[in-house]
């Protein structure tokens, strides 16, 4: 079993740092990209709102409705059987945004616990490969009707301006790694 504590699986996930108890638990490995590109001078990410599970909410009569803010997101998805992270995190880009990237470096691997909200409501420990990626080619939000379920909209967003609009603090610790690659090395 992969999970097995004393299991090979166990071992090289005790080789990460994680305690033998999280391997114990269900896991999924997924990959995603921090994808640049200079528009008019300005270093832009490609980001992702993510379609809400239930994004209309019983209205309350005691309340005016606020509107929400949208939660965005990095490009991401789980690892296919088979498939290498970086090989993941090109798909996942080009079917989650419409776009094709090609990978510059490997940023961070994000490890975090969460607990399914759908099917068996499982503790799930989630590893998260990001890679800094090179816009190549393609439109951004072209994307099939099948991806329409999991993803609202795919946008630039000026790379300066996209930290406070991420909806999660790993992924904005993520483009923050990114935005410092950049400063630092260049990307062309």
């Amino acid at each position: 079993m992969w999970n097995a504590p004393g299991s090979e699986s166990s071992k090289r996930l005790g080789s990460w740092g994680i305690p033998d108890i999280l391997s114990a638990m269900a896991r999924e490995i997924s990959a995603g990209g921090v994808v640049l590109r200079q528009i008019s001078g300005v270093w832009h990410v490609a980001l992702i709102e993510p379609q809400k599970e239930n994004s209309t909410p019983a209205p309350t009569p005691a309340k005016t409705p606020r509107k929400r803010r949208a939660v965005l997101a990095l490009p991401k998805g789980l690892v296919d059987a088979g498939e290498k992270p970086q090989a993941a995190a090109v798909r996942e880009v080009q079917e989650e945004t419409g776009i094709v990237a090609e990978p510059v470096t490997k940023l961070s691997d994000n490890k975090y616990v969460y607990v399914r909200t759908w099917g068996d409501g499982a503790r799930v420990f989630k590893i998260v490969s990001f890679y800094l990626m090179r816009y190549v080619s393609g439109e951004i939000d072209v994307l099939t009707s099948d991806m329409r379920i999991e993803v609202k909209r795919a946008l630039w967003v000026p790379l300066a301006d996209a930290a406070r609009q991420l909806a999660y603090s790993n992924e904005r610790k993520v483009l923050r790694q990114a935005q410092e690659y950049v400063e630092t090395r260049g990307l062309e």
